[in-house]
């Protein structure tokens, strides 16, 4: 039957995210003194793959970018051309073209035209200038291919494809797709079947039918039938009018290699079809996913109502409710913890995004830098992971430009003209740990006095070094010698410790000079759910988060004093914090006397401080709603629960 594809738009362009991410990644990792051809292979691959969901889809400014791309990675694989550092640029560039141009169809934005307009002359030129220079070289020299640790091709084989009932226009557009794995030509009395010569895999030819056929319509079978003489009996559609560099040949892929990973979820339904296996991944929206998540919040609240309604029954003459509350209660657990894990996604989603702008921006500073990432695998909660990018960012771009040195001053201090900037993850507690680190030349704790001076702030020569790196974060700080594009202006770590500060997180600096800074970030596991202590006040019943409690204890008599106009203090263990009664805070009707309550410590930013409070009720997880979008902004107030 045919299929209305205008319904897998959103299909194609996940895919085609998730295919340029990859292909971003495997050109990054491109060396061009010695590099593995299978990751050309793989690159070629992920360009074919957009280009054949681009042409379904009649997106001809797609088309015609991956089109001419497509023949320039050709000759690249065929040994026509050495692979140079241009190459890599021009490839990373049309990367950045193509995610613009998926950026119009998807949402709608203005068509930059010249930039794509720069892209194919460009793409043109390095055809142009390889072309010469193999006009250059010996007619009868066959050019040689790139060292790389590759296989001998595959053996040429004849697969027949069949595809009941397709139309006549998806069959003429599929036929041209085909012919870019092999020579494609027409079974006799059947339309709908091609026999097609190739090495390609069944799973390569699967994934290009992937938006045309209904996978479970698809038939790819080994055939003994010799292909016919005469030409295949379609009408190819025209390819779109964009200047080719040279004509597109048929892929053959010589590494042997298995299908990249970028290739394997834009084909899983068609294995399925091809293999009989289950696919093992559905794409859900995160709407569906929140609203999940609400509802076992709310669940998990109404179970919480039970089992505190239950505690006073009798457990002889109610036994058998009281286990069934108890199940519930393990049940209502264990799928919380398996819906909020549903929410949860690696740190490689943001890690990702970091190659290609340490690259660039080393490259445009004149720096070396080794970019290293450890704990990707960590997972972290969705709403996290993306408002992490931007403080993330700010630091990465920090240790660049002001940690690593250049080339010619690390060697003079004895180290490697590359820097190495490591971003790490790793899950500590109920924290998840993220940190930046550079072995560069570290904070100089004597300039950043002398700007906290300058600026005006009271800071005594005794402080310590953790104090001092603190100051970094103050609004308008730099110590920057002058003002770039890239920093210097005072903005960007004051932002860092707002942002974190607004997840729950703190951030923590160590450094050594000569020997680097680390940037320490612990964040929440979720914002969801709330590790928390409830804590009495007269009648009411607070939450405090768990992460900020350091201890509780009983206040004596004359550990507190009274400070003019400021308050009351208590010293703990030789230490004096600020004590923060809740009657006042809140107006409750709880004991005045500080004696007569209960201090529980909390520290935040660094800074600590005394809570007085009538009873400590217990430790618990909470559901945590947003007051301020459900009613107003309260003082004091960061979220609302119902117990």
């Amino acid at each position: 039957m045919s299929i209305e594809i205008s319904q897998f738009f959103q299909v194609f362009f996940d895919e085609a995210e998730e295919l340029l991410a990859e292909k971003e990644k495997l050109l990054l990792g491109l060396d061009p003194a010695s590099f593995d051809m299978a990751d050309i292979d793989a690159i070629f691959r992920v360009a074919h793959s957009i280009k054949g969901g681009a042409a379904t889809f009649g997106l001809q400014d797609m088309t015609g970018v991956t089109h001419v791309l497509e023949s320039l990675l050709d000759r690249l694989r065929k040994g026509e051309m050495a692979l140079t550092v241009d190459h890599i640029d021009a490839f990373l560039t049309a990367k950045d073209v193509l995610q613009m141009l998926l950026r119009v169809h998807r949402d709608g934005e203005t068509t930059d035209q010249p930039a794509v307009d720069a892209l194919l002359r460009r793409l043109n030129a390095l055809a142009d200038s390889a072309a010469a220079a193999a006009a250059a070289t010996c007619a009868s020299a066959a050019p040689a291919r790139p060292a790389a640790s590759s296989p001998a091709a595959p053996a040429m084989r004849i697969v027949r494809i069949t595809m009941p009932g397709i139309a006549d226009k998806d069959m003429s557009a599929l036929v041209d797709e085909l012919g870019l794995l092999g020579r494609v030509t027409p079974v006799d009395g059947d339309r709908h079947a091609v026999l097609l010569e190739t090495a390609e895999t069944r799973d390569d030819i699967a994934a290009l039918c992937a938006f045309v056929v209904d996978p479970e319509l698809l038939r790819i079978q080994e055939s003994a039938e010799p292909p016919h003489s005469e030409q295949p009996a379609y009408e190819l559609f025209d390819p779109p009018p964009v200047p080719l560099p040279v004509p597109l040949s048929a892929p053959r892929s010589e590494s042997g290699s298995a299908r990249p990973a970028a290739e394997r979820p834009a084909a899983a339904a068609h294995d399925k079809a091809a293999h009989g296996g289950e696919s093992t991944s559905i794409r859900v929206s995160v709407e569906k996913v929140d609203q999940l998540i609400n509802l076992v919040g709310e669940l998990v609240i109404t179970q919480a109502m039970i089992e505190q309604r239950s505690h006073g029954l009798d457990p002889m003459l109610h036994e058998k409710l009281l286990n069934g509350v108890s199940q519930l209660t393990r049940n209502t657990r264990h799928l919380q913890e398996a819906v909020m894990s549903i929410r949860m996604m690696p740190m490689d989603y943001v890690f990702s995004r970091f190659p290609r702008m340490v690259r660039d921006l080393a490259g445009k500073l004149g720096k070396k830098v080794e970019f290293v990432t450890q704990g990707a695998a960590t997972e972290l909660d969705k709403g996290l992971i993306e408002r992490i990018i931007d403080p993330l960012t700010h630091l990465v771009r920090n240790s660049i430009d002001h940690g690593i040195e250049a080339p010619e001053a690390r060697i003079a201090a004895g180290k490697d003209a590359a820097g190495r900037l490591t971003l790490s993850a790793s899950h500590r507690g109920g924290h998840v740990v993220i940190e930046v680190s550079d072995d560069g030349g570290g904070l100089r704790r004597d300039r950043i006095l002398a700007k906290a001076r300058q600026q005006g702030l009271a800071v005594p020569d005794a402080i310590s070094d953790a104090e001092v790196w603190q100051l970094i974060f103050a609004p308008g700080f730099s110590t920057a010698d002058q003002v770039t594009d890239v920093s210097g202006r005072g903005v960007g770590m004051d932002v860092v410790k707002r942002n974190i500060a607004a997840l729950g997180g703190q951030v923590d600096i160590r450094s050594a000079a000569g020997a680097g800074t680390t940037v320490s970030i612990a964040l929440p596991l979720t914002l969801a759910i709330l590790d928390g202590m409830s804590v009495r006040s007269g009648d009411e019943i607070y939450i405090l988060p768990l992460n900020y409690v350091l201890e509780s204890l009983q206040p004596r008599p004359q550990d507190v004093s009274h400070i003019a106009g400021q308050g009351q203090v208590i010293r703990v263990r030789g230490e004096y914090l600020p004590l923060i009664s809740l009657r006042q805070v809140f107006d409750t009707n709880s004991v005045a006397d500080a004696a007569a309550g209960i201090a529980v410590i909390l520290e935040a930013d660094g800074c600590k401080a005394a809570l007085l409070i009538d009873e400590l009720v217990g430790q618990q997880q909470v559901v945590v709603k947003n007051l301020e979008a459900n009613y107003r902004r309260v003082a004091g107030i960061s979220g609302a629960t119902i117990l």
